[in-house]
């Protein structure tokens, strides 16, 4: 039974996506949304952080958040995958609970 954790704080503000990936198991899945996507830019402090996660969970950001926000998707660091909407739902769908980190 997999999860999908859903982040929607920026990392800079909040803790949540660090509580997110201290509770993440292998084969979940983790979709920065809203202002969480700030995190999924390469480079930034949580870079490493996140390329660790990758190893064991599955890591996603909403595109159409990275465009609210002027932010390239281009620029999102390997191994995060930029999904659309459709996507989320597929998500959604593939996982058997949803845990939303505020």
């Amino acid at each position: 039974m997999s999860t999908l954790h859903t982040v929607n704080k920026s990392p800079f503000e909040r803790s949540a996506l660090q509580a997110c990936l201290g509770h993440a198991q292998a084969s979940d899945s983790v979709l920065l949304i809203e202002d969480a996507v700030m995190a999924a830019l390469s480079g930034n402090a949580f870079a490493a952080k996140l390329a660790d996660a990758g190893q064991s969970v599955k890591l996603f950001v909403l595109g159409p958040d990275l465009k609210a926000r002027g932010l390239d998707p281009a620029k999102v660091a390997s191994g995060i995958t930029v999904i659309d909407y459709d996507g989320f739902v597929d998500l959604a769908a593939e996982n058997s609970t949803i845990h939303s980190w505020l």
